[in-house]
């Protein structure tokens, strides 16, 4: 399997398909690039080159105890970006993925970026403060890792089979296969960094880094996402990008790079067109 290894010894796995302008692809909390495998095969029809890789301690990446921060997950971007000698890239990044792209771009530089898009992202901060009252409040993140502690196969089978994909309000549109693929990326990889990663992507503050960012940026975010509050992150971070566009979707879940492909990977792609 591909790997790179980066500067402090870990392995990182990465997926690099096709040709033409490369799509870099970040995955949410806990995944893995598998996530994005109906992006990749549609971008990847449309003539574009697709690459996705496993964040430190996610799928096939290693598992290593440390390191677990948005500084390292950039690193390790940047890694994979200078590895496979990717210029003029479109980064995409879901949920915690969205962070990562963030603060890839602000710590390393616009030299090999073209253009961005936020989905379901984090941005600008998740965990709730006195400058941030939208956001939620540090208790429901410390009962994450508690969930995650106590049991976590059960844990990853909760989440995907009800507010990750919204199916606790839709129950007739439940998919067992997406749950279980769910399921599957999450255990995978491991436990501590599914831990550490809940702090990760819940108190970076990406604030001083999306107002960095000169590249055109899309983002992408429903009001009915469940994990992601919607008044605390899309609009938010529109506002903060010198060159964002927000895109509002009334219905779809967190997880609407899967349930609702079609939409997003169409809008994804006028955007990139545009």
């Amino acid at each position: 399997m591909p790997f790179v290894t980066n500067s402090d010894g870990v392995d990182i796995y990465y997926k690099d398909w096709g040709s033409g302008q490369p799509i870099v692809f970040s995955h949410g909390w806990p995944l893995s690039a598998d996530d994005w495998d109906n992006q990749m095969l549609f971008f990847l029809d449309k003539g574009y080159r697709v690459v996705a890789s496993d964040r430190r301690g996610h799928g096939r990446s290693t598992q290593v105890g440390d390191g677990h921060d948005m500084d390292h997950y950039a690193d390790d971007l940047r890694a994979v970006v200078e590895h496979l000698d990717l210029r003029d890239a479109i980064h995409v990044g879901h949920s915690t993925g969205g962070g990562e792209v963030v603060h890839y771009i602000a710590r390393h530089g616009e030299d090999r970026v073209s253009k961005a898009a936020l989905i379901s992202a984090v941005p600008p901060l998740m965990v709730q403060t006195d400058a941030n009252p939208e956001g939620l409040p540090k208790s429901v993140f410390d009962g994450l890792q508690t969930e995650l502690a106590e049991n976590r196969s059960e844990f990853y089978r909760a989440l995907p089979s009800g507010p990750f994909y919204g199916y606790n309000k839709a129950p007739e549109k439940t998919s067992e296969a997406v749950i279980e693929n769910w399921w599957r990326q999450g255990m995978m990889g491991g436990a501590k960094a599914g831990y550490d990663g809940v702090v990760a992507f819940s108190q970076t503050d990406f604030t001083e880094d999306l107002k960095k960012i000169q590249v055109p940026v899309l983002v992408m975010h429903s009001e009915a996402d469940q994990i992601v509050p919607y008044v605390a992150a899309g609009p938010k971070s529109a506002e903060l990008l010198p060159n964002g566009t927000l895109k509002t979707y009334k219905d779809f879940p967190h997880g609407m790079p899967t349930t609702e492909h079609e939409t997003i990977n169409a809008d994804l792609l006028a955007f990139l067109q545009g």
